[in-house]
């Protein structure tokens, strides 16, 4: 009897230290922002049709790309002799995560003459928008009216690590890309491009507009650019596929990019 109740005690025991160093771990951290590409998350929740060639669209449209880490140092020289006239570069993700191949990226594009941006992948569900705007005004996302630099661009699709909209409603999510929005154009002077798929802002937005102030860069992966977003009534930029990487048209003739780049 005595060995059964010191069996007892002893497993009551061992419970009893499980239990205080379970209650003593910190809770379960969120991952750590990581590399994701412009359209990473649409692609995954989205159909995508392949296309051996590029859409037919109006005459007057300029042909560019858009780029990440996953590229790492781009030959520029052979993706302007194919006619690419424009970039964006990822620049951050988050506050916790910067494109390590940025300089090359974004400085080796200006030179061989692409006009170029950069864009921030938002997650709306660890920081404010205005905390995000900063980190990625100071890290790459700046502006300047040299003829070559276009506004910076705020990423917002799919969640990559959870719920769809980030757990938030639609209204605090216009909330929380106003605050962005508002911040970026007091750090610097220009009214971010808003990327985004159609399917994705009419679940996590809804009918809170942006069209006025800022320019739709548009994810569709077919050959017609089909329903925009709410209220707005053209693209300005066009995503139609990832192959052989990130390929765009810009609504527009070149002139008129460069008015874009220039304010």
């Amino acid at each position: 009897m005595s060995i059964v109740l010191g069996a007892r005690s002893a497993a009551a025991a061992v419970l009893c230290v499980a239990a205080t160093l379970v209650a003593a771990l910190p809770a379960a951290a969120a991952p750590v922002p990581t590399d994701h590409p412009l359209g990473s998350q649409i692609r995954v929740h989205e159909p995508v049709q392949r296309m051996v060639a590029a859409p037919p669209v109006a005459l007057a449209t300029v042909s560019g790309m858009d780029v990440a880490s996953y590229q790492g140092n781009v030959d520029w020289n052979y993706w302007w002799s194919q006619g690419k006239r424009f970039v964006y570069v990822k620049a951050t993700e988050g506050t916790g995560y910067k494109n390590p191949f940025f300089t090359q990226q974004y400085t080796g594009s200006y030179t061989v003459g692409m006009i170029r941006g950069a864009y921030h992948f938002a997650l709306p569900d660890r920081s404010t928008g205005a905390a995000q705007a900063t980190y990625f005004a100071t890290n790459g996302g700046g502006w300047s009216r040299d003829g070559k630099t276009l506004p910076g661009v705020v990423d917002l699709e799919y969640n990559p690590y959870g719920a769809t909209c980030y757990g938030k409603t639609q209204a605090a999510m216009a909330s929380w890309i106003r605050d962005f929005t508002t911040t970026y154009r007091t750090r610097t002077g220009r009214d971010a491009v808003i990327y985004t798929s159609t399917s994705w802002w009419s679940q996590c937005v809804g009918s809170a507009s942006f069209a006025t102030a800022n320019p739709l860069w548009v994810a569709r992966y077919s050959s017609t650019v089909g329903t925009l977003p709410y209220n707005w009534p053209y693209w300005t930029f066009w995503q139609y596929t990832s192959s052989p990487l990130d390929q765009n048209y810009f609504n527009g003739t070149t002139d008129r990019l460069r008015v874009l780049a220039n304010g």
